[in-house]
């Protein structure tokens, strides 16, 4: 395990030899604010055409909207020159079509232990959820200025995002 780290860290000194960055303004060239999931099949700035600098890119298990999202994009959109947002669930999703109860299932003792008053955000119904996330963020009044907002679904299988739900539709 511990070689990991080290070759990780090998990887960093090569990366520094070209790292070019530093020079980049904090603030989202683009103005965008992508959520999205942390499955590795998805790749934020190739997927969409855009260099690092251009977007806030926040991640998590399915890609939910959560107090933490909300926390982030109150700062991106006050801060960080963010006016347009994207919330990027994706299909074969490991939360889509599935329970709290049945990922408890699968937890070890410790784990139920520390985890015993989560909520998981499983989506039973991945669209309804996707819904649900857009219309939350919709409605958060934490948000600066006029923010649109839209519902995408990525196909993991063939790389195609589909606007689901556009900024001018109702998201309920």
């Amino acid at each position: 395990m511990i070689a990991v780290f080290e070759e990780l860290l090998q990887g960093n000194k090569e990366y520094c030899q070209s790292f070019n960055l530093g020079s980049l303004d904090a603030k989202a060239k683009k103005g965008l604010g992508l959520v999205t999931c942390i499955d590795t099949r998805i790749e934020p700035l190739a997927m969409l055409g855009i260099a690092p600098g251009d977007a806030k890119i926040l991640r998590n298990a399915g890609g939910r909207v959560t107090q933490d999202v909300e926390r982030s994009l109150v700062l991106a959109t006050t801060f960080l020159g963010v006016k347009y947002i994207v919330v990027m669930h994706h299909i074969q999703c490991a939360l889509a079509n599935n329970s709290d109860e049945k990922v408890r299932s699968d937890l070890d003792e410790s784990q139920l232990a520390a985890t015993k008053d989560w909520e998981f955000l499983t989506m039973p119904d991945p669209m309804e959820a996707l819904r649900q996330d857009v219309a939350r963020l919709r409605a958060f009044d934490g948000l600066r200025g006029s923010i649109d907002i839209e519902g995408w679904l990525y196909d993991v299988r063939s790389g195609q995002i589909n606007r689901v739900i556009p900024f001018d539709q109702d998201a309920n």
